[in-house]
């Protein structure tokens, strides 16, 4: 399974390119735009997990297109490359909402480790939605804590909250144990076997009362991983323990 899914916003093909191979070698699936215009629809209208936006670009520059996607996408992360080194411009990508900001010419080392730091971030950031309520229980995020349908609450590890937070920023996707290891415990998940993920995922559906036989709350899709389902959501099923 890749480590996440990263956009890549470069109108140079070479440096595209050399981006994109880079990534595809460390076990990152990556898609590719050639322009702003074209970034930003991908950008808004594809899963992805990471944004590499160039900043001078043919039809919309860097950061007009991260001011719309702040709009549509506030807790997506973004890296802004460039060739600029002046500190204004550094700053004007910081304030927009860019999560780092790398200046060409870059070492491919250099780029990957800001990757993986500003995913491993991007796990515990506040998504935007304080509580949700599912099958009668309400979870909530700022309290780390499970209200449950008879009126008893059930407290939350900070890395209990974290998985379901994960889960509930991914709507209607399947995300597999090797995503949640590197999204949430911000682990490289190649060559670990562990059952750490599964432990928590039974402990969590203790908490919120879920039946292990039969799960409603964090459901197992055979074959891809876990999703947290939601009522009247069609593409949310139940399976059978991988």
């Amino acid at each position: 399974m890749p480590l996440g899914t990263v956009l890549v916003v470069e109108d140079d093909q070479p440096i595209r390119r050399g981006i994109a191979d880079a990534l595809t070698f460390a076990g990152y699936r990556v898609l590719e735009a050639a322009d702003g215009a074209a970034g930003l629809s991908a950008a808004i209208g594809a899963e992805i997990d990471l944004v590499l936006l160039d900043v001078l670009m043919p039809k919309k520059d860097g950061f007009a297109v991260l001011e719309e996607l702040r709009r549509a996408r506030p807790s997506l992360p973004v890296i802004m490359l460039t060739a600029r080194g002046a500190e204004e411009d550094r700053v004007r990508g910081l304030r927009t909402g860019a999560d780092d900001y790398v200046i060409k010419p870059f070492s491919v080392k250099e780029l990957l480790a800001r990757v993986e730091a500003v995913l491993r971030r991007s796990a515990e950031r506040p998504q935007g939605v304080s509580s949700i309520t599912i099958a009668g229980r309400t979870i909530d995020f700022e309290r780390r804590e499970v209200r449950l349908p008879d009126g008893g609450r059930a407290d939350l590890s900070e890395r209990e909250t974290a998985i379901l937070r994960y889960l509930a920023a991914n709507p209607g996707r399947a995300i597999a144990r090797s995503e949640l290891l590197a999204r949430v415990w911000g682990l490289d998940p190649r060559g670990i076997e562990t059952r750490t993920v599964d432990m928590h995922i039974a402990r969590l559906r203790e908490r919120l009362g879920d039946d292990r036989a039969s799960p409603r709350i964090i459901l197992t899709v055979r074959s891809k991983g876990y999703m947290l389902a939601m009522e009247n959501r069609p593409d949310a099923r139940n399976a059978d323990e991988e």
